[in-house]
């Protein structure tokens, strides 16, 4: 008896641990949409390159589940807005926080 119930508990404990393991939690990205985030990210930075009125590099680009997040510096209120015009013209990108700050 003794050794069923041992039995027992390590079956779901195993089983536990096995559907934790699975699970993927809020927040948490898969392979791919990393993968797509990070493709994202280069091309938002690649179109600031590209575009002379923008400094590439005085704004920090970061991608989550396609929403682009701009940080950094802008020289002007035109060239603030020009950043988040170009970011949102990248395909794949569902919305950009423009955080930059005009100094």
């Amino acid at each position: 008896m003794k050794a069923l119930r041992t039995l027992i508990i390590s079956a779901m404990t195993g089983l536990t641990l096995v559907a934790t393991g699975c699970s993927v939690f809020r927040g948490q990205q898969s392979a791919g949409s990393y993968v797509d985030d990070a493709a994202i990210t280069t091309a938002v930075k690649a179109k600031f390159v590209e575009d002379k009125t923008v400094d590439a590099g005085a704004i920090n680009v970061q991608t989550l589940n396609g929403e682009v997040s701009l940080a950094g510096f802008a020289k002007s209120a035109e060239e603030k807005a020009k950043a988040e015009q170009l970011a949102r013209g990248v395909n794949g990108v569902r919305s950009v926080r423009n955080n930059l700050v005009i100094r």
